[in-house]
């Protein structure tokens, strides 16, 4: 079984190369473990420090395109290059690489797809008050979201299965952590978290620009990507939210036409103005999302028609790795009884 370890990198000459020396390469159940880094457009020589420390693949964007491409450019690379599991974990040193055998430990005895590692946030010295209350709502909002079980739902340090990393694929362009997991929640991968140790990382995040940069983003991809999966749902909610006050007004209106006949209030116009235009776009709201359910069947056969084409070209990668191999192999032998023998 080979373990591919990603590591999308921005400027990290400084830390990759302690990264690399601290991911273990003998580990249970692993015959073979890799470091591939995603060069994320590098200014500094990062590529040539992290092969010099003992990477064995480097891929380069020629320009920066953000963590969530780096992300998936590493997921595609490490399946072609025939991973049965990859672990993505991050530059500056922030996940200690002795966790990475109990980080992959489930899904090599079989019981999981996706393992997250929980960095056990309200118990960091270095996070602020705020900052681990903004986390603690927000991981929540994504378990919500993505239907799973994961504490700190923002953690970089995750494993995944060659079959999980074949379901799901990253569009954002922002961060991956998110998106990844409501996909697998919907997708009915099993994702469960594992606790680990974390270490101090001084530097700034380049990810963002503070807490409510973060927030901004990330409350983004989560509507945008619950949304996809549940258009009903999302569209349901809204129509109610709509329908709701427009019954009432509605409601109102008819309490009033019934005692005007008695000479006991005024008209009220306005009730049934207000309360026919909000019901419309309750209606209206609500046949959008029985399209948009429908265009996400669509959207489920493309799903379903990437993942094939993803799994085709990986079998097709093994089948030439495998072919060359034979060649090497064959051009030896008839190498080797080709040579003259010494009398």
């Amino acid at each position: 079984m080979k373990l591919i370890v990603q590591i999308p990198a921005l400027n990290e000459r400084e830390t990759i190369g302690t990264v690399i020396a601290a991911i273990p390469r003998t580990i249970p159940g692993i015959s073979l473990v890799e470091v591939l880094i995603i060069d994320d457009g590098c200014t500094d020589d990062t590529g040539a420090v992290a092969l010099r420390a003992g990477a064995d693949h480097v891929v380069r964007h020629t320009a920066n395109k953000g963590l969530a491409t780096a992300y998936q450019t590493g997921v595609d690379t490490a399946l072609r290059l025939g991973a049965d599991i990859l672990v993505n974990t991050d530059a500056d040193n922030q996940y200690p690489g002795d966790e990475i055998p109990r980080l992959v430990a489930p899904i090599v005895a079989g019981h999981a797809d996706i393992v997250v590692g929980d960095r056990q946030v309200q118990q960091l010295e270095h996070f602020s008050p705020l900052k681990k209350a903004l986390q603690h709502v927000g991981s929540s909002v994504v378990r919500w979201a993505s239907e799973t079980d994961v504490p700190d739902t923002v953690s970089g340090f995750r494993a995944l299965s060659r079959e999980a990393a074949l379901r799901t694929f990253v569009t954002t362009d922002f961060s991956y952590t998110v998106e990844a997991l409501i996909q697998a929640g919907k997708r009915g991968l099993t994702v469960v978290a594992v606790p680990i140790r974390t270490n101090l990382v001084a530097r700034p995040s380049r990810l963002h620009r503070g807490n409510w940069n973060f927030i901004k983003h990330q409350a983004a991809i989560i509507a945008r990507t619950y949304s996809t999966y549940e258009p009903l749902k999302v569209f349901s909610y809204i129509a109610t939210a709509l329908f709701v006050p427009g019954a009432l007004f509605l409601l109102r209106w008819a309490y009033v036409y019934v005692a005007r006949n008695f000479g006991l209030v005024a008209s009220n116009d306005q009730s049934l103005f207000v309360g026919n235009i909000l019901v419309v776009m309750a209606l209206i709201t609500f046949l959008i999302g029985l399209l948009a359910d429908l265009v996400g069947g669509v959207r489920r056969v493309q799903q379903e028609i990437l993942y094939r084409v993803r799994t085709m070209q990986v079998e097709d990668e093994a089948w030439r790795r495998s072919a060359n191999t034979r060649l090497d192999r064959l051009e030896h032998t008839l190498d080797h009884e080709e040579t003259p023998q010494g009398g």
